[in-house]
This record gives C-alpha cells, structure tokens and sequence, in this order.
C-alpha cells in the first residue's frame, strides 16, 4: 500500500509530467503552424509573384518611359489598363510593373514600365507583332481620337545584375 507521503508524490508526479506533456504539445503545435503558416506564405509569394519576374537565364527586361503630352497622362493610363496589358499579353509580352513619379513635373506626364521577354530577338519579333496588330491599332487610334498622348518614349534592354532579386 501506499501511504499519504507516496500517494501525494505520485499525483504530484503526474501532475508535472501531464503539465509537461501539456506545454511540449503546445509548443510543437505552434511550431507546427509556424511552419505551416512559413511554407503557405512562401507559395502563395511564389503564387502571387509576376510570372514574368521569375525567368531563364535569357530574359531579358525592357524599361520604357513615356512622355506625356500635357493633359494627356491619365488617357495614357487609361488605354494601358483597359486596352494595352491585354494585347501585350495576346503578343508575348510579360509585364513587370508600372509607375509614376513622385515628384512633378515628371508626375504630370511620365509613365514608367517595365515588361520582360523571352531574349532580344523576341521582344522584336513581339513589338513587331503588337504593333501590326489591326485590333492594337483600331483600338489605339480611338483612345487617342482627342489628340496623340504620347510625344516620346524612350526604351531601355537590360539583364538582371548578379545581385538583383528579380532575375
């Protein structure tokens, strides 16, 4: 038999060793949603990023600026969104991103993007395409029914440096 002393000792002892159990269950239940939650946000950043960014070792990435005619950048704006990102798709080219400037005057009539394709030799071959393309230039011509909204574009072909995120 076991006397008060032993029995008391005995409870005491598993009452530490459920409390244990308890706090080590614990923990290996946040770090398993620790984990969980790391390698479900890691994929949806792998989900979420422009499939453009993520490229072969021949990409090539294409900065474009554009000049606006005044009044005329919100148009600009406007025909890319509803008209341009779907031919660039229908031609093979990858957008990147889109911005404007801070700061004016540039904030008034520049728009910066960057777009990306398979290598040189297909971004001439996709610039060609889109521009020849009658619906492009139907639809162009009837933004820009009110005046021209570009009145320069510069281009700029560049590869990721070794230490750019983006490749």
């Amino acid at each position: 038999m076991i006397g008060v002393q032993g029995l008391v000792s005995e409870l005491i002892d598993n009452r530490v060793r459920v409390c244990y159990l308890s706090r080590m269950s614990k923990i290996l239940r946040i770090s398993l949603l620790t984990s969980l939650a790391f390698g479900a946000g890691w994929t949806a950043s792998r989900l979420a990023a422009p499939a453009s960014a993520w490229a072969d070792a021949n990409r090539v990435f294409e900065l474009r600026v554009y000049h606006a005619n005044p009044g005329k950048l919100a148009g600009l704006q406007k025909m890319f969104q509803d008209v341009t990102l779907p031919m660039f798709k229908k031609h093979g080219i990858a957008n990147v991103g889109y911005w404007v400037p801070q700061d004016a005057p540039e904030s008034q009539n520049t728009w910066i993007y960057i777009v990306a394709h398979p290598n040189r030799e297909a971004a001439k071959a996709n610039w060609a395409a889109f521009q020849a393309d009658p619906e492009w230039k139907a639809k162009s011509a009837a933004a820009q029914a009110d005046g021209k909204f570009v009145e320069k574009i510069d281009s700029t072909f560049m590869d990721p440096a070794p230490i750019s995120p983006i490749k």
